[in-house]
């Protein structure tokens, strides 16, 4: 087997995580070129063939896979940077995308301006038709209609259309009509129809899932190809899997016909990683500290979470996907995130950011607005002579100057205490964050582990985990590149769908059957594209079900695809009892259950690369600093630090707190009251020196 790489590129840098046979790992950062993704890139992984003595061009030609992660999808939706895109629904439900399904998060606030739908009304299109909820053609849709509607669209100079219409989900035969017509007379322009993407009953999530898609196509189709093209002629020969927001991989094709599947992919990988670092924890919370964002995901019993509400922008107010994806709550707070003062004279943290063009101030490429890294450098966390191994120097006095101007001298603080302020600032925001995912689905925060990654994760984390109660923050030494890492460890994945409701009162055995044979049938078609063998298929199915008049619903696993007689189906609802008790802290038992999709999940375990050790310091003497520096916490009085060199550590290493820990990628800051233990795998583990002392630990 050669090389194994994978890539994830953010708004400020973009992460290169290189194994090999051996179980070695390389990792290198560069910053993002927003213009042509793969100079970026290139130069991370320019780093890494450096290291192992090649040239790019041996690298690339060595590697066998190479996964890909990126947030374009995603940052074109949150910009506007998507294609302009028309909608085709049924007659009378033009307003589908400007309804939505009502709610706001402040509901007594009149003030608050109506959301734009994703879609414009202009750009809607409404066809005579109708599809009633048994699937029975109630008014026919003519040909004619359609033909009249693409030529409007032609004259619009439309980019990518959006088909929606009532009930295709259960008869599709009027969205395959218009499906044909558009590649009949719009040949060559992409389109989507919502019961091929998104097989559900809810309208609106149906709609937007296949508007989103849509508008996605001529983007993600254009920079994917680019992407494989410029790997190829760099000398890459092997496979180009590109990650998806299930928290798996698919071929780069398939991702190019369904680009709403790569919609927060990126931080979908986390916890995959977090899995393998903190093993054999089952209750984890992973913390993905990045440039632009901070990425919130939780591992319970040994399973990452899913769900079906993943909005892009806030709840209500933002457009949602309406796909199955790994749970993740992200904000706008990282390393990148600007400090202002607001017109009521509070100091805020974010979520604009300075991103990777011009950067904080302390880059040195024109950015003036203080960041969080620029209140880093200026607390002495950070070694401006060694920021990413020394392949950027900061500027210390640029860092410190932006910080004065912009906080400290409207508030009346020294320097220290604003970079201090602005430090507590952002964690103030992740804090609540990490509260609304797990504390919201009944997970109690202090009984889990924080794996802490992303390049900022290690700087803050600590002070995180104890606002929070917990006592322990597992920094991996691949943190800096944790979702790029995850990407290493996933599966080629992919799941689908089928709308077929039923209760438990009056089990609709064939039909319920009919749906599962439907999904397993579409799981095997993906296989033999991929050509798997039978032996290497893996399947798992679920219902999502609900008590009667609830709102949302559950996934819950099925121990097999189909339903045999009575004993299944009670297996069934001690499962979904089992999952509502978990999540709301109460169940009904005797209670009918209500069950709306029927889903399976397909997926081909790819070899995982080995883990290899960091070695042992064979006996010889406990690590010693290799400097120190002046520090501050929280106070006037700066503090002079040991400064140890993560590279010279070994299993078995204890630093007490305060310390700070380097290594090219990332700084782990171990505070006051707070200790550093080296793993066994070589990863860093924090603990609350005095909370473990009081629990006996």
């Amino acid at each position: 087997m050669g090389y194994r790489i994978a890539v994830d590129t953010g708004g400020t840098f973009s992460d290169v995580v290189l194994s090999d046979e051996r179980g070695g790992f390389s990792l290198s950062k560069a910053p993002t070129t927003p213009d042509r993704i793969f100079e970026g890139i290139s130069r991370a992984l320019g780093y890494v063939a450096e290291e192992r003595e090649l040239s790019l061009e041996r690298l690339l030609a060595d590697t066998d896979v190479l996964i890909y992660a990126t947030t374009r999808s995603t940052n074109a939706i949150l910009t506007g940077g998507t294609a302009r895109t028309a909608l085709i629904t049924t007659e009378g439900f033009g307003d589908t995308l400007v309804f939505r399904e009502g709610g706001k998060l402040r509901p007594f606030d009149f003030g608050e301006a109506y959301t734009e739908p994703y879609i414009p009304k202009r750009l809607t299109y409404e066809v005579a038709e109708r599809v009633n909820s048994e699937g029975e053609v109630v008014v026919a849709l003519e040909a004619d209609d359609v033909r009249r509607v693409l030529a409007e669209l032609r004259e619009q100079g439309v980019e990518a259309v959006a088909v929606s219409l009532l009930w295709s989900i259960l008869n599709p035969a009027h969205e395959a009509l218009v499906g044909e017509l558009l590649e009949a007379e719009l040949p060559g322009l992409p389109y989507t129809l919502s019961h091929q993407l998104n097989p559900i009953i809810r309208e609106y999530r149906r709609t937007s899932s296949a508007a989103i898609d849509a508008s996605l196509k001529p983007l993600m189709q254009a920079h994917l190809s680019d992407m494989d093209g410029d790997l190829r002629a760099a000398g890459f020969e092997g496979e180009l899997l590109v990650v998806t927001s299930f928290g798996g991989v698919m071929r780069l094709e398939d991702v190019a016909a369904r680009p709403l599947y790569s919609v927060n992919s990126g931080p979908a990988m986390a916890p995959v990683a977090g899995k393998v670092v903190a093993d054999p924890i089952e209750d984890i919370v992973i913390c993905d500290t990045g440039g632009t964002s901070f990425d919130v995901s939780v591992v319970r019993d040994g399973r990452v979470s899913f769900t079906r509400e993943t909005w892009l922008g806030d709840v209500f107010t933002g457009h949602i996907t309406g796909l199955s994806s790994v749970d993740v709550k992200n904000i706008g707070a990282g390393g990148g995130s600007i400090a202002w003062i607001d017109p009521g004279g509070l100091l805020r943290v974010g979520p604009q950011s300075a991103g990777a063009e011009p950067g904080p101030a302390c880059y040195g490429r024109g950015g003036s607005e203080p960041t969080v890294t620029d209140a880093a450098v200026t607390l002495g966390y950070l070694d401006p002579e060694y920021f990413l191994g020394g392949k950027i120097t900061l500027d210390a006095a640029a860092a410190r100057e932006a910080v004065q101007r912009a906080v400290a001298e409207p508030l009346g603080l020294s320097v220290a205490e604003a970079a201090w302020a602005v430090l507590a600032v952002a964690n103030e925001r992740m804090v609540t964050a990490v509260r609304d995912i797990t504390i919201n689905q009944g997970i109690d925060p202090r009984d889990s582990m924080l794996v802490a990654g992303g390049g900022a994760g290690g700087m803050t984390m600590t002070k995180i985990a104890q606002e929070l109660g917990c006592t322990r923050v597992l920094v991996p030494r691949t943190a800096s590149a944790l979702s790029a890492s995850g990407g290493l460890f996933g599966d080629v994945l992919s799941e689908y769908t089928v709308s077929r409701r039923t209760d438990t009162g009056d089990f609709d055995y064939e039909g319920i059957n009919a749906a599962l044979a439907s999904v397993q049938s579409q799981m095997d078609d993906f296989f033999d594209r991929m050509g798997i063998a039978e032996a290497d298929r893996h399947t798992e199915f679920m219902v999502e079900a609900r008590y009667p008049y609830q709102v949302w619903e559950l996934d819950v696993p099925l121990a097999k695809g189909g339903f045999d007689g009575d004993a299944d189906i009670r297996a069934m609802e001690e499962a979904f009892h089992e999952v509502h008790e978990r999540v709301f802290a109460v169940s009904e038992p005797g209670q009918r259950i209500e069950c709306l999709y029927w889903k399976g999940r397909a997926s081909v375990r790819l070899e995982n690369p080995a883990l290899a050790g960091v070695g042992s310091r064979n006996g010889g003497p406990q690590a010693t600093p290799s400097s120190t520096r002046s520090t501050w916490w929280g106070t006037n009085e700066p503090h002079e630090v040991d400064i140890y060199l993560g590279e010279q550590l070994f299993p078995g290493d204890h630093i007490p707190g305060p310390a700070i820990v380097e290594l090219p990628t990332t700084t782990v800051v171990v505070y006051p009251d707070w200790s550093c233990e080296v793993t066994e795998s070589g990863a860093f583990m924090l603990e609350h020196v005095a909370a473990n002392a009081r629990e006996g630990h």
